[in-house]
């Protein structure tokens, strides 16, 4: 079973720690198991319930009633909501626990109800691309461990893997993208999500993948051509985030993109005239 803290449930929920503590208080919504030092720790069930508690909450259902149902009838209530924000939101968070829980059956199953729901695109844009940013968040801040990210890691590469040998491969003629990670990057998913969203739009994907060093990139940049280089980083490469920018500046291209992540946004970095902050997938497929 899994052990939690206020902290871990605020950043898995999204539900701030001070009002959890407030429901738990007047509504006795939790009883947590304490340490010896008397801090909070709450279980797998305890998680379960806060992911669906933030579902109605979110939806604007008055905690004073959420707190009055059962577990049937809080499933219930949840599996009703036809707000689609909050559809999208719910898809997200049912990936987390058996995550949490390295259940490889019902992460296929879930990943399988997308695809039959919504088609693979539409999948990797509202449900994997969002919970791969979130878990590369929770990564950050040591609420994922690595082997349950390396775990999840595995099994979207397998679908997005398979999803991309799906398509019909792109000419020389066709516009052209390199896809690449720098040095001592390994966080892959999003690069992959990339490489299918450019290789459905017709462009002729060049992908290489995990910590490639930037001046290898900037050689081949200047025999392929491209239209654009595309590049990300959770953590910190070997000469800063800023000497990575400059080093994607002078890379051979039409335009160049850093795709920044929530902790980088805030970041001061000067971006020369032919790299492009990005957001979003949004912003460039």
């Amino acid at each position: 079973m899994g052990k939690y803290s206020i902290k871990e449930l605020e950043r898995l929920s999204g539900i701030k720690a001070h009002t959890l503590r407030i429901w738990e208080k007047r509504y006795n919504l939790f009883e947590p198991d304490r340490t010896e030092t008397n801090i909070r720790c709450y279980s797998d069930t305890d998680l379960k319930k806060l992911l669906n508690v933030a579902m109605l909450s979110n939806h604007g259902t008055k905690i004073s009633k959420i707190v009055l149902l059962d577990d049937m009838q809080l499933k219930k209530a949840v599996s009703q909501i036809q707000d689609q924000d909050v559809v999208k939101q719910k898809r997200i968070d049912d990936l987390i626990f058996p995550m949490l829980q390295f259940d490889e059956e019902e992460i296929n199953r879930l990943l399988e109800s997308y695809y039959t729901e919504m088609g693979a695109e539409r999948t990797f844009t509202d449900v994997l691309y969002p919970f791969m940013e979130k878990i590369g968040i929770l990564w950050l801040t040591d609420e994922v461990d690595p082997a349950q990210e390396h775990f999840m890691t595995h099994l979207i590469r397998q679908k997005l893997s398979a999803a991309i040998d799906a398509l019909p491969s792109n000419s020389e003629s066709s516009k052209k993208v390199i896809l690449f990670l720098p040095e001592g990057e390994y966080h892959e998913l999003g690069l992959l999500f990339y490489a299918y969203l450019y290789k459905k739009k017709g462009v002729r994907v060049y992908y290489f993948g995990q910590s490639a060093p930037i001046d290898q990139i900037k050689k081949a940049a200047r025999v392929i051509k491209p239209n654009w280089v595309l590049t990300y980083t959770v953590v910190s490469p070997p000469g800063g985030l800023q000497g990575l920018i400059k080093d994607l500046g002078d890379c051979t291209s039409d335009e160049n993109y850093f795709l920044v992540n929530s902790f980088q946004r805030d970041a001061k970095i000067t971006y020369p005239p032919n790299v492009r902050r990005i957001t979003s997938y949004a912003e460039v497929i």
